[in-house]
């Protein structure tokens, strides 16, 4: 082979490989695995709705304003799926009749394309958990706000939650679990 035949052999293998290489990190984000979110929100509070006194559940009745702050539903502790993943899972009704999804003390990798799901799929240790959750009935709360501390995803209104048994933290562009939580009745 010629030099110049060589050297245009050269120039093409290192424009593949640029491009190979800018592709990869793109789609796999390797930099996020050395980058932490943390998130510190606190639980949010809603009003409770106003009632005309004398009316039940209004301000001079016992149990009314005041007494309907938020109240956790259900919970779940997370198990790790495709990587290492703690923290808690709290379904809460707020004061106003809204829903919060809550992760406390949450610790994941970072990765690309993560989601919170509310889903109807059974929690499944090892590798038989990692990818069963799109696979039935799911709703999406949103992009995961950071990998670490506490942060609330609101639920909308019209999800009836006696439809959803557990959450993930899905990761949307590889199809995989990072680490899910099954939520049992508080």
């Amino acid at each position: 082979m010629d030099v110049k035949r060589r050297g245009r052999v050269w120039v093409a293998a290192v424009v593949a490989a640029v491009v190979v290489l800018g592709i990869g990190s793109y789609w796999f984000q390797p930099w996020k695995l050395w980058r932490d979110e943390t998130v510190s929100e606190a639980l949010p509070t809603a009003a409770a709705p106003q009632r005309p006194a004398g009316t039940p559940g209004g301000s001079d009745s016992p149990g009314g304003s005041g007494s309907s702050g938020p109240r956790t539903l259900a919970r779940g502790t997370l198990i790790s799926h495709e990587h290492a993943t703690t923290g808690t899972v709290k379904l809460i009704r707020l004061a106003d009749g809204s829903h919060t999804l809550r992760l406390e003390g949450l610790d994941t990798s970072n990765g690309p394309d993560l989601r919170v799901w509310l889903t109807d799929a059974p929690v499944k240790e090892g590798v038989a958990g990692w990818r069963v959750f799109d696979d039935g009935k799911y709703v999406s709360l949103g992009r995961l706000k950071g990998n670490k501390g506490d942060q609330n995803y609101e639920i909308p209104a019209d999800v009836n939650l006696a439809d959803y048994s557990s959450v993930t933290i899905w990761c949307d562009r590889f199809d995989v679990s990072f680490g899910a939580a099954a939520l049992t009745p508080a």
